[in-house]
């Protein structure tokens, strides 16, 4: 298969390296890729927000398979578009991929068919003093989030009262979110740890992948503002065979149903955002896509041939398709530059990404980096880089992980050194 790989993260990275691992495979194409994903694919110029441009780019170079990588060309319909060119794409539709694109609906929906989620209100963006007068009434701590895509920060834990009129003051007033702050969404805060399992369906039949753990804040023990993702590792102990069949029992299977019934079948990677409260699991968040970076740990622990896999999604014939898991563990520490997620300086050359990959049992994932005139690879993002490092233990893939991110440097490096801390 002729496979293009949308997006240009860490996630886009993972997957092509994943699927040049795959025999199905016989040329990889990214757009636009990073300069890590330019040494097992040909990375291509397209906006990828244009679903026609891709579309028509996709029918001219006779691509097999898309596979959509972040969320905004999903909410945009870009699967729907290569689907009238007759092109198999592995990604939700636009009306499937609003359980991520809107919180707002995602947990209406919940409430409508029974699925386990913290209890909440939905206020417009003209409803600021309603809003705020509920926040009085339910107290702290409460999360207040942006019901839009606002790239994994729009969701902020408030311990007190005058943190969260804050919070309320950012998306509605100060609009830090854009439009992803049209709607606000005020729930309460689940007491629990946090775990992600990956679903990939056909819209009838799913198969799990192994469960993994992401770390949303920038600091240490879960200190400071959410970002994208600061390191994560598979697979989850704290996710049990009992857990995971209570996640497809009460979660998953009634969420396919769902929306199946309502006429949007749910196609591509259901992506879990758990907590693990005392009565059972519930859901923090829906995406529609491979979590960043979730996937940089999962997709290296797969046995199985990734491109035939997702092309058999995309087409509706998972049905007693298998998806293998090794044994090994693995653990990804992301590199971020100083200052994220708010305000950070880019343009710094990074050194010893090539030392760090020749080391035994690590990958070096491109995320935020770009190439200077001089050949020079320099940070381009708030995330950089992400070193995975992989072991017959966790601590042994986090002991790897950690080698590796201090041989590589740039100016500003930020790193967490707790990555695993519940596992431990």
């Amino acid at each position: 298969m002729r496979i293009l790989v949308i997006g240009s993260g860490g996630r886009e990275h993972a997957l092509v390296n994943a699927l040049h691992r795959s025999p199905s495979a016989t040329k990889l194409f990214a757009a636009p890729g990073n300069p890590g994903t330019q040494s097992k694919a040909e990375n291509v110029r397209l906006n990828t927000q244009d679903v026609d441009a891709v579309a028509n780019w996709a029918q001219r170079h006779e691509i097999d398979l898309v596979v959509v990588g972040p969320e905004k060309p999903l909410v945009a319909g870009l699967v729907d578009r290569l689907e009238e060119e007759g092109i198999p794409a592995f990604g939700p539709s636009a009306a499937a991929a609003r359980l991520e694109g809107s919180k707002a609906f995602a947990k209406a929906f919940m409430k409508e068919h029974d699925v386990p989620t913290a209890a909440f209100r939905v206020f417009s963006s003209d409803a600021y003093d309603e809003a705020a007068a509920y926040l009085d009434e339910v107290g702290a701590p409460v999360v207040v989030k942006a019901s839009g895509l606002a790239g994994g920060k729009g969701a902020i834990v408030c311990s007190t009262l005058d943190e969260a009129h804050a919070a309320l003051e950012r998306i509605i007033n100060d609009k830090d979110f854009g439009t992803a702050g049209d709607e606000v969404v005020i729930e309460e805060f689940m007491e629990g740890v946090e775990v992600s399992v990956f679903a990939i369906t056909d819209g009838e039949h799913y198969a799990l992948l192994p469960p993994s753990q992401d770390h949303k804040a920038i600091g240490e023990g879960g200190t400071g503002p959410n970002t994208g993702g600061m390191g994560a590792y598979a697979p989850a102990p704290m996710m049990t065979g009992r857990l995971l069949t209570r996640v497809c029992r009460e979660i998953i299977e009634p969420t396919l149903k769902g929306m199946s019934d309502a006429g949007s079948p749910y196609r591509g990677l259901l992506y879990c955002g758990l907590m693990l409260a005392e009565d059972g699991p519930k859901v923090v968040e829906f995406n529609c896509r491979f979590g960043d970076p979730e996937a940089q740990v999962v997709l290296p622990l797969l046995d199985v041939d990734l491109a035939d896999v997702l092309a058999k999604t995309a087409r509706g014939e998972l049905r007693n398709v298998a998806i293998r898991a090794s044994a090994r563990h693995a653990a990804c520490v992301v590199l971020a530059s100083d200052g994220y997620p708010v305000d950070y300086e880019t343009g710094f050359e990074i050194t010893g990404i090539d030392k760090a990959n020749a080391m035994e049992d690590v990958d070096v994932i491109h995320a935020g980096t770009g190439r200077r005139t001089d050949g020079a690879t320099v940070t381009a993002g708030g995330r950089v880089l992400n070193v995975v490092g992989y072991g017959d233990t966790l601590q042994a893939a986090l002991d790897r992980a950690y080698a590796a991110a201090d041989v590589v440097d740039f100016k500003g490096k930020t790193l967490r050194r707790d990555i695993g801390r519940h596992a431990r």
